[in-house]
Formats: C-alpha cells, structure tokens, sequence
C-alpha cells in the first residue's frame, strides 16, 4: 500500500501538539484531501443507511457495537431508505470500484483517493457512510455465500465458482477475522462520529468556532483513514477467495490490519472527545435559552401560576401530595405557593419547626400550601442518596417532587443565581397569579410564623417597622409562658464550657439569695454543637443547675437569631442604625467565642447582657456592686457595673452563615466598638 507521507517529528514546535499523532498528514497531503471535497448542497439522510449498515455487519460480527440505534433484528428491519434514492447510483459505483481495483491488488492510496473524487460532491458525512455501505454490500454477500454453501445448493453452486468454504477453515483464519473485526468496529465508531459531528444543530454551535471547528480540523483526515481502511478489509476479503486451498494469512497483512485499527481507534478516541466538548457547549447553550425563557416567564405578569409550575417541572408534572398519592400541579393552581429549596443535608430540626407553622395555617385559616425542591448534583447520584430523599420525602407533611430530578436544569440555574441559594434551605414564595413575593421567606416565617403571610417583603419591612428589640421578640415563639413566669428576673445563658456553667450558674443564685429576688435561668446551648450541647444538657439536669431547653429550641433560637439578621441585612440595615441588628450581631459574636455568655431580663422588659468572662467575674465581686443593687435594683446595678469592667484583652469572633445573603460591610466589635476584620472561614460540622 502506497502511504500518504504522515507528519515529520521535526515539525515546527508552534504546529499543534496534535499534529504529531500517527495519524496525521502533512499540509501537501492535508490539500489533496480538501481539494477533492466540493460539495453542491445535496442532503443525503445518512442515519438509516448507518442503521442498516450496522445491522449487516452485526450479522457478520457479533460484536459490532449497535450503540446508536439499538439492536435491531433482521426480521424487524423496516429502515426506509427510499429518502436516499439519489445515493444509490454512488453506492453502486462505490461497490465496483472496490470489487474491480481490490481484486487486481491496486494500489490502496489511490483507489481510496478515487473514491474521494467520485464522492466529491457529498459531506464529509455521506462520504463515509456510503463506503462503509458499499463495504458491507460486498462483504455481507461474500458471507451469506460462506453461510448458506451448505445448506442452499444454489449458494453452493455459487461458492463453487466464486470461494472457497471459508467457515471449514474459520479456526485457521480465526486470527484474522479477529484484527479484521477490530478493525471493522473501530471503522464504525469513528463513523457514528463523523455523522454526529456533521449533524449537530447549527442553533446551537457554529462550525467556524471552537469547539466544532476544531473537531472539524480532522474530519477530512478520519474520512481519509476510513475509506482507506475499507479498501484493505476488502481487498484482504478479495485475496481470501483467490486463496482457494491455501488458508495462510502472511504476517505483514496482520500487521497492516492491528496497525490500522489501532489509527482509527486513536481518531476515534480523538473525535469522541471533541464530540464530547461539542455536546457541553451545546448542552450549555440549550441551558442559558431555558434558562432566558424562564427568566421571562416568571418576570412576566400570569393570569396563574400554573405555567410557572409547568416551567420548574417541564415534562414531570405529577407532585406527591401530603398523603404520599400522586397528583398533578394544577391541583396548586391559583394558591399562595411556597416553594421550599433545599439540599440533601435539610435538618430534621427544619423540617419539625416548619411542620408547626404549616399545620398552624388551618387554624388560622389560610390558605397556602408548600412545595419541596430539593437541588441535587445528578452526576453523583448513587442509592445512599436515593434513601436519604425517600427518608427526607416520608417526615415531610406537604407536597413533595415524586423524583429527585424533577427540577429542570435552567430552574436550578435560575435558583442558585437569581434566589441566591447556596447550601442553607430558602422558601420562595409565589402568590395565586406566580408573582414572586419574596425570594427567602423562611427568615420571617421562623420570627413571626403565620402571621406574616403572604409572607412578602413588603409584610416583612412593615413588622420590622413595628417591632423593638424584646424578650418577647428573641423568645418568645419558644416560651410562651414567658409572662408568667414567677420569678421577677431571669437569665438566658449559652456555651460549651462545663466549669463556667458550674461557677456561673452557682454564682448568679448566690447574688439572688442574697438580694432575695428570684432568677430563672435557662440553657440555650450553643449554635452548631449538637452532641456537645445534648451531654452538657444532661449534666445540668443532673445537677439541678438551671433549666434547659431541648434539642429543638436550642437549634431554633439560633437559626432565629441568624433569620433575623439576614432579613434585616435583605432590607439594607446597616448596624450603626438599626438597634435589633445591633443586639443580634452581639448575641451571635458571643457564640462564635470559645467562652460563655448572658442575658438578664426583668418583667418590665429591662435585658442587660454580657460574655461568659465578663458576667462570671462581675457576679464574683458581687460584694463591690451589692449596695447599689439594694438602691438600684438588679438589672440597674449590673448594667452599670458591667459597664465599669473593662477587658485589657479580648478576642471577638462573629461567624455568620454563608446563605447566599449580602454579607454586611462593616460589622463593629460587641465589646469595644471597633471595626471587626473581615476573614473567610470554611467549617465542616459533623455534630
């Protein structure tokens, strides 16, 4: 075989790295080829020619991969290719000129550059299929023959003249018809290739840039070495009818057919990874339409909601309502709707607090219902997280998705960059006509429960308008008996630190016996420290040190304080101006810190509060401030010692959830008023 001149290793260095593959041809050779290639604008439908094609050969080689289309069986076989009846003259041209130059043992190169010409005016596409099609022609009734000598005299009468009984001697042949079938598969992959290439959609990717156009930058090349290839399968089939008797197989013409197959393989392996780059771009491009149509959907004013649903589901239309029966969307239609977003890692501490305000709404009699969208990565989907979301799904007492990838992919988007989700749950809510009331309703349904719906930004905005900084308002969703609690004073307290628990909480009862006031005290526990927290509750029950409070009012008033932080953060509060935000940011940096802290409070509404090192050392020089306390009152007198104790040394800490919210710009020390510096921190909570 007379072979193209391949690319020396002395090209220049600045040449593409992929110019050096063994497959590759200089630039005189690379012309030669595009020179032949003058398409007229004919479309020829070469998927059913591929699809039949494929199924002669599968015939032939069991094998042969049929991943495109299936498997498909002889007796089914009703491909139509009457669309091709302008290619059947090229077909036909392309059988004989196999048959005639292969039998004479031509040269290889230029009967593979004939076909080149003879296919000029076709696609690259065309070019490929039609040879492969004429290959299968020839070597689907060189094999019929083989099959059917022994059984169809006339078939034997055929073999008699034609070939030789090619099956009698298939153990001596056996390695042949192996590299021949490697080679073969290898020619059909490359080709389902070059088709997919040539017929990907032009709306989504153009052929003069990246990544297509540099997939295209080989085409003429995989075109050359699969024609080339079913020139020598043929002729390697040819010379096996002129053997007659002689069954051997010389070692060169091995050699020709393992290196043959091992280029195409390699510009399958190129081409299918280009192919893949294509499919991403087209896949992302396919994405921002949907996603741009979504946007217009639901920025646009609806008579209902029902087409935003439509939009967030697409083809899955069916929901699981709170009996766990599936029912389709429209039973939501024209309803106050939230829409409950979240990951995997949703809390049942959440789900609990949540179910209490959602079967409260009866009651109060509204009418809303909510939906969960669960955001999850569809690439790394595996059983373990197939049962975490049916657990999730069965302690979930409102609607639900009925499968975990129910959510269009543009949604998602749309979601994470315009809802702003990251990894906290968020509640969009949507009023009966799909308008968005608010992008993250959870913060005031966990401060105010039902009583701010439609739960809208403008509902929240006029609460905060109305609402001072209270007990009432930082626990009193916890602790309802809150007003009628008997003693005159009390003390909210957190931490971790079960020496300072010990020396505080016995402290602070020893200043309330000796100014003969009573003081309840409760445990709030500390935000994200489950285990730590459960066991230290133990002790103090143990220890009747105070009362303290359970799993999920702990979890609850933190999430709290933090919901009321992003939602003022939402509404443009900034600290120097907005007292709550103040009190809150204080609380939380009081968590953040290694030591303890506390709230005092009286009936009258008076609070004074300070951290775990600065309140205990107060309560330990009791005997310096108990004459004012006796003048003053308790609250009072602590205020103003409290206020005298100055801190040589201290380390503030605020760590604030990553919720996709505005993070405040300048946050100022709770304990001297300095401007805090700002530091990233990334923290895995296993507890």
């Amino acid at each position: 075989m007379a072979c193209p001149t391949p690319v020396s290793s002395s090209s220049k260095t600045s040449q593409n790295s992929m110019r050096n593959e063994h497959w590759m041809f200089d630039d005189a050779m690379n012309e030669r080829i595009r020179s032949t290639h003058v398409p007229d604008g004919r479309v020829v439908d070469v998927t059913p020619v591929l699809q039949v094609t494929r199924n002669v050969l599968r015939h032939i080689i069991p094998n042969i991969n049929l991943s495109m289309n299936g498997h498909i069986d002889a007796s089914d076989d009703q491909t139509n290719l009457s669309a091709i009846d302008g290619a059947h003259d090229a077909l036909h041209k392309i059988c004989c000129e196999l048959s005639c130059k292969c039998s004479r043992g031509g040269d290889a190169h230029a009967t593979t550059m004939a076909i080149f010409n003879m296919l000029s005016s076709y696609s690259w596409g065309a070019k490929v299929v039609l040879t492969i099609a004429a290959f299968a022609v020839n070597f689907g009734e060189f094999w019929l023959i083989a099959q059917l000598c022994t059984s169809n005299s006339l078939a034997k009468s055929v073999a008699l003249l034609k070939q030789p009984d090619i099956l009698e001697h298939s153990q001596t042949l056996k390695t042949h018809f192996d590299a021949l079938s490697k080679l073969i598969n290898a020619m059909v992959d490359v080709t389902k290739c070059i088709v997919e290439l040539t017929e990907l959609p032009s709306k989504y990717i153009s052929i003069d840039e990246p990544p297509l156009s540099t997939a295209m930058a080989h085409i003429h090349t995989a075109t050359y070495w699969i024609i080339s290839s079913v020139v020598v399968c043929t002729r390697q089939i040819t010379s096996l009818v002129g053997m007659r008797h002689e069954f051997t197989i010389s070692t060169s013409e091995a050699w020709e057919l393992s290196s043959l197959a091992h280029k195409v393989s390699s510009i399958h392996e190129h081409l299918q990874s280009r192919l893949r780059l294509c499919y991403e771009h087209i896949d992302e491009k396919k994405l921002m339409e949907a996603f741009a149509h979504f946007k217009r959907t639901i920025e646009t004013p609806q008579v209902d909601n029902l087409m935003i649903l439509q939009n967030i589901f697409g083809k899955e239309e069916n929901l699981l309502n709170p009996d766990r029966a599936e029912v389709y969307i429209n039973v939501l239609r024209r309803k106050h709707v939230l829409l409950l977003i979240s990951d995997l890692d949703i809390s049942e501490e959440e789900i609990r607090v949540l179910e209490v305000v959602y079967k409260e709404r009866v009651s109060s009699g509204l009418n809303y219902e909510i939906i969960w969208l669960p955001i999850v990565d569809r690439t790394t989907w595996n059983n373990g997280y197939q049962e975490k979301f049916s657990t999730l799904q069965s302690i979930m007492s409102w609607y639900t998705v009925s499968h975990h990838v129910a959510i269009e992919p543009a949604v998602i988007k749309y979601i994470r960059e315009e809802w702003g989700f990251v990894k906290k749950p968020i509640a969009v809510t949507l009023n009966p006509q799909g308008k968005v009331l608010c992008p993250n309703a959870l913060s005031m349904m966990w401060i105010w429960g039902n009583s701010a719906f439609p739960f809208s930004s403008e509902k929240e905005e006029s609460f905060w308008k109305a609402k001072p900084w209270t007990l009432d308002l930082l626990v009193g969703r916890l602790e309802t008996n809150l007003p009628t609690w008997p003693t005159e004073s009390g003390c909210f307290y957190g931490g971790v630190k079960m020496e300072w628990i010990e020396s505080f909480t016995t402290q602070t009862k020893g200043v309330a016996n000796a100014l003969d006031i009573g003081i309840e005290m409760v445990y709030v526990g500390k935000k994200n420290a489950r285990e730590r927290v459960k066991k230290i509750t133990g002790l103090i029950k143990e220890k009747e040190l105070s009362h303290a409070w359970e799993d999920d009012n702990v979890w609850f008033f933190w999430n709290l304080l933090e919901s009321m932080l992003y939602s003022k953060t939402q509404h443009g509060k900034i600290i120097e101006n907005d007292v709550i935000k103040q009190e809150v940011m204080t609380m939380l940096g009081y968590d953040s810190s290694k030591n303890g802290w506390a709230v005092f409070y009286t009936g009258s509404g008076e609070m004074v509060k300070a951290n775990g090192e600065k309140v205990l050392s107060t309560m330990e020089s009791f005997d310096e401030w108990e004459k004012l306390a006796k003048q003053m009152g308790f609250i009072p007198a602590l205020r103003k010692k409290l206020e005298g104790v100055i801190q040589h040394h201290h380390c503030t800490r605020l760590i604030l959830p990553g919720n996709g919210g505005r993070i405040p710009e300048r946050v100022q020390c709770a304990e001297c008023g300095r401007p805090m510096e700002l530091n990233f921190l990334y923290s895995c909570c296993a507890e």
